[in-house]
């Protein structure tokens, strides 16, 4: 199982090619709409002003579904290619079949839906801010495809288990 104060410490030590550290984690609503990112300024559950990141998001987590962003990704139609940005950079050529499974017209997070109370997680992605009404959480559908196996490798290069 995940241990969850490890892996979010491992990611956000390495994060600023894609995200600010202090803006990595999304509460995600039951519904998977997107809640806030802005994590230190959350003064329910129990949470102190001298709490650190980790132990907000590990009190937060006993109450909402927490999202950890491990990279980014943009989708570029007319050369069927996805640029992924995480600790590296990468470049992905894509098939059509797959380039339509996985493409979105936006750029998205990817990353990893652990449900409150858990140390189970989903691979997805969400909107890379929650600003707009209908920004949310979507599972990434587990394939074979070269996509999924590089968000997948990525993801588990990141995450620490217990």
């Amino acid at each position: 199982m995940i241990d969850l104060n490890a892996t979010i410490k491992n990611i956000r030590a390495a994060c600023d090619n894609y995200m600010d550290p202090n803006l990595l984690v999304f509460i995600i609503h039951d519904d998977n709409a997107m809640g806030t990112n802005n994590i230190l300024e959350i003064d329910a559950y129990d949470i102190r002003r001298e709490d650190s990141y980790e132990e907000r998001i590990l009190k937060i987590h006993h109450h909402e579904n927490i999202f950890i962003a491990c990279g980014m990704m943009t989708f570029l139609p007319i050369i069927n290619e996805c640029d992924i940005f995480s600790d590296n950079d990468f470049n992905l050529t894509m098939i059509q079949e797959e380039f339509d499974l996985y493409c979105d017209r936006e750029e998205k997070l990817f990353g990893i839906l652990v449900k409150k109370c858990s140390k189970e997680y989903i691979i997805g992605k969400t909107d890379v801010c929650n600003c707009s009404v209908d920004a949310c959480f979507e599972k990434i559908e587990k394939s074979e495809s070269k996509f999924f196996k590089m968000i997948e490798e990525i993801i588990e290069g990141k995450i620490i288990y217990q």
